[in-house]
């Protein structure tokens, strides 16, 4: 078996991984794009809330409410940062299952560049094999018409 053959086992292995690692990668960015969609939807609630309130201050408001509505936006600011926090984690989730794609893609097509090589050189040698063969054919057919 020649050993472009033999190196297609190492050469499946390596796509394989590679799939693997594509498989973890896309699972790292739905989770950082469902938490970038959750701290989107936080802030416009935020931002909505706030709103209310301003409009709604217009007239007279009681104290109570006032540290309620107060209370409630400290809240939001406090889950919004808890929101944030684990977007970054996720960002530096995806990026290294990023980074580890990128190496393994790397790797399969280092390996698909060295099957190539190992096929044109056994090629090469197949062709000097054959430019030999035929060179001692036509040397023993110039040997025999001399005779």
């Amino acid at each position: 078996m020649l050993r472009s053959q033999r190196l297609g086992v190492v050469l499946a292995l390596e796509e394989r991984k590679e799939q693997e690692a594509l498989e973890r990668m896309g699972q790292a960015r739905e989770q950082m794009e469902q938490h970038t969609t959750q701290v989107a939807s936080l802030n416009r609630y935020q931002q909505e809330y706030r709103d209310q309130i301003r409009e709604s201050q217009h007239g007279v408001v009681a104290v109570s409410r006032l540290q309620a509505w107060q209370a409630f936006i400290a809240q939001l600011d406090q889950v919004i940062l808890q929101q944030q926090k684990q977007l970054s984690q996720a960002e530096a989730a995806y990026e290294a299952r990023r980074d580890e794609w990128q190496r393994a893609w790397e790797r399969r097509r280092g390996m698909e560049k060295y099957i190539e090589t190992c096929r044109q050189q056994e090629r090469r040698a197949q062709d000097l094999q054959e430019q030999k063969l035929s060179d001692e054919a036509a040397g023993r057919a110039f040997v025999r018409r001399r005779r």
